[in-house]
């Protein structure tokens, strides 16, 4: 069946704008790493991507090895595009991706230099059949190649007119300092952050926001949910099928007594805020306004609503944010 976009798509969402740039990001964005595969169906994929939209969810997170098998998801986000946002509404969505981490064989097929991440781009464009992307990342810092050398490849692919914008992902402060320096120089600003940040996982806090505040670059939170810790999937133990049940990104070493109890304890809190655990954890990062966006995933629409929900409530009494502090301080 065809797709026609919600003509009240826009009505309920907010954005923020990017740092201190022109760019406005929905509050919630929805990221591709997982479900979006060869290996997964693809019927299902679209069903999320056009309720997303529906929503207000204007920005989609892709990176060059996202799938399983790797490149499968941008080649299957490529054709719904192709399918459901023909024309000029390829201009209502902000799409990104990412090279940093192993993509092929050999030794130009993941870190930093200039021949891969021009390299990787201009795959990933033939994947999702684009002229450009909106967003280009550098995933990750590369420790052996001259920072130079990274930030001029981000520089050069926006001055080709292959992203709009330059981002780094999971860089640390004194690493995004100078990469934001050295873009700075070159004409081509830094956008925006992309790091792991979750009330389980604060090390952010450890100086990288007052940087991305200081230079006016955006932020855009992945793993909010800490892989699905933060659910009310593990309160009563680890279910069958579960990430912590198969070792995928979640290990069952991570679910301790006295994490559970911590969860326990947040989940109380979320309740007396009528909101699911993963509810209250998303919207618990949108507290720090430097926080443009946070990156969620779906395996169904029905998860996409239950996340989209928890933008009915996004305030926090001060009582509510002392009481989080005390259990994950």
């Amino acid at each position: 069946m065809g797709y026609t976009p919600s003509d009240k798509r826009y009505d309920s969402m907010q954005y923020n704008r990017c740092g201190k740039s022109g760019l406005l990001l929905p509050i919630i964005s929805l990221g591709l790493w997982h479900n979006f595969g060869s290996v997964d169906d693809f019927e299902n994929g679209r069903k999320i991507v056009q309720r997303a939209f529906d929503a207000g969810i204007t920005h989609f997170d892709l990176a060059n090895n996202y799938g399983p098998i790797a490149g499968s998801a941008e080649t299957n986000f490529g054709k719904m595009l192709k399918m459901d946002f023909p024309g000029n509404l390829r201009d209502e969505l902000v799409i990104s991706s990412k090279a940093g981490y192993d993509m092929w064989p050999g030794p130009y097929g993941e870190w930093g230099s200039r021949k891969y991440l021009i390299s990787s781009l201009d795959q990933s464009l033939k994947r999702m059949q684009l002229d450009y992307v909106d967003i280009f990342y550098s995933h990750r810092f590369d420790p052996n190649t001259p920072l130079e050398e990274t930030m001029g490849a981000l520089d050069t692919i926006v001055k080709q007119g292959k992203a709009l914008y330059a981002g780094i992902s999971s860089y640390n402060a004194t690493d995004t300092k100078r990469a934001a320096d050295i873009l700075k120089q070159m004409g081509t600003p830094c956008l925006i952050h992309q790091p792991r940040y979750s009330m389980l996982d604060r090390w952010v806090e450890g100086g990288l926001m007052d940087v991305l505040e200081e230079y006016g670059i955006g932020c855009i939170a992945f793993s909010p949910l800490a892989q699905g810790m933060l659910t009310d999937r593990y309160l009563n133990g680890i279910p069958t099928n579960s990430r912590a049940d198969k070792n995928v990104f979640l290990k069952a070493t991570d679910i301790t007594p006295e994490k559970v109890a911590l969860l326990k304890q947040l989940n109380e809190i979320a309740q007396q805020r009528k909101q699911s655990l993963a509810q209250m954890a998303l919207v618990w990062l949108l507290k720090d306004k430097r926080v443009t966006s946070v990156l969620i995933g779906a395996s169904s629409v029905a998860q996409l609503e239950n996340n989209l929900e928890s933008l009915k409530n996004t305030s926090f009494t001060n009582d509510e944010l002392n009481a989080i502090e005390k259990i994950i301080g």
